[in-house]
């Protein structure tokens, strides 16, 4: 399982750490804000169209060799910048990270179920989580420091011993799990299996949780400089919501397999926990940037190993990656959504109003599943 962690840290490192850096390049990399939102989104745009297919091809040749072989992409992608040194480069380099990182992550989250017991998934999910979110919460700082030590390529060249690291690591002690036998499955079967509750209701909860997480990351800096903090308050409450995220998620994925919470039931909670830090950030002050960030961190950590262990307990294991790839590619959404929904509510009223906005929608995910739940229990 450690090399899977690894590979979790590894993608969450890639995204964050040097989408932090690429501000402070020089006017030859990064000539204006459009040129850098576009350099931003190649590495998101990159997975929200080829996860859902690397993870149907982890399903017909096995998730092992996709995730070595998305490893050793991710390793070259990122070698070319920090052997080549052009700004025509950095382009390709950042969509092949984000291309090596579709076929390595959604394999990685397959292999964690497979792997697994069932009884062990919430546990297993809750570890695999905690470590993504380390990369998360690290990939700005050490990618900060990589950069001002030997400069953007020095960033990327640690990326790709990392990557090569982890591979022979995955290489060396992740065991060969076979594809199993798969039944021919039509594009209208696919749909009729997504359309389903048990594959919707975890990927929307996910998805919303990303959402959330990536507005807090976004905007509550937004929030704490209006109110007069300092960015060493906003940055060190940022910091809070991404430890809050990475503590819950293994006591999260406990409570799942000794049965003292439930899957819907602790997704419900994490859904009305982050609406209700989302309604926080509308608080004026340090005290509202910092019970916002606490509680989005907690709920989120809360929702993200329940729902991907609900979602491997409802899938055939012969399913196992393109299911993983499909939520994967909910969550990306989500995460580019909620940015999008609150800055342009904020842009037509207040900031106020764009998380009033999310934590509504938030809070309509628990309210549908009681009503479904109540409407299942009336008809039997």
């Amino acid at each position: 399982m450690w090399p899977l962690y690894a590979a979790g840290f590894t993608t969450a490192f890639g995204a964050h750490g040097v989408a932090a850096s690429l501000g402070g390049l020089s006017a030859d990399a990064v000539t204006s804000l459009l040129v850098l939102g576009g350099l931003l989104a190649l590495y998101d745009g990159a997975e929200v169209l080829l996860k859902p297919l690397f993870g149907t091809l982890a399903d017909r040749i096995g998730a092992r060799p996709v995730l070595l072989g998305g490893l050793v992409a991710f390793a070259c992608a990122s070698a070319l910048y920090a052997l080549a040194d052009s700004p025509g480069w950095l382009w390709a380099a950042r969509l092949g990270q984000g291309a090596a990182a579709s076929a390595f992550s959604p394999s990685a989250s397959a292999l964690v179920a497979r792997l697994n017991p069932a009884a062990k998934h919430g546990r297993a999910f809750g570890g695999y989580g905690f470590y993504k979110s380390i990369g998360y919460t690290l990939g700005p700082l050490l990618g900060g420091v990589l950069v001002w030590a030997g400069g953007l390529r020095l960033l990327f060249a640690v990326m790709a011993v990392l990557a090569v690291a982890v591979a022979v690591w995955a290489a060396l002690a992740v065991p060969h799990v076979p594809p199993l036998p798969r039944t021919r499955q039509t594009v209208l079967d696919l749909a009729r299996r997504l359309a389903e509750r048990s594959f919707w209701q975890p990927t929307a909860a996910l998805a919303a949780a990303t959402a959330a997480l990536s507005v807090g990351v976004g905007f509550l800096p937004v929030s704490g400089a209006a109110a007069g903090l300092g960015p060493v308050a906003t940055g060190a409450a940022v910091s809070v919501l991404a430890a809050c995220a990475a503590v819950v998620q293994p006591f999260a994925g406990r409570a799942l397999d000794t049965g003292r919470i439930t899957a819907p039931s602790g997704l419900a909670a994490g859904l009305v926990v982050t609406a209700a830090g989302l309604a926080c950030a509308m608080l004026p002050g340090l005290a509202g940037v910092l019970a916002s960030a606490v509680l989005i961190g907690a709920g989120t950590g809360l929702i993200t190993p329940l729902g991907f262990a609900a979602l491997a307990a409802a899938t055939p294991q012969e399913r196992l990656g393109q299911t993983m790839g499909a939520a994967e590619l909910g969550r990306e959404l989500g995460d580019a959504g909620g940015p999008l929904l609150v800055a342009g509510i904020a842009t037509a009223a207040t900031l106020a109003h764009g998380f009033a906005a999310l934590a509504l929608l938030l809070m309509l995910a628990p309210a549908a599943m009681l009503t479904t739940r109540l409407a299942l229990r009336l008809r039997s």
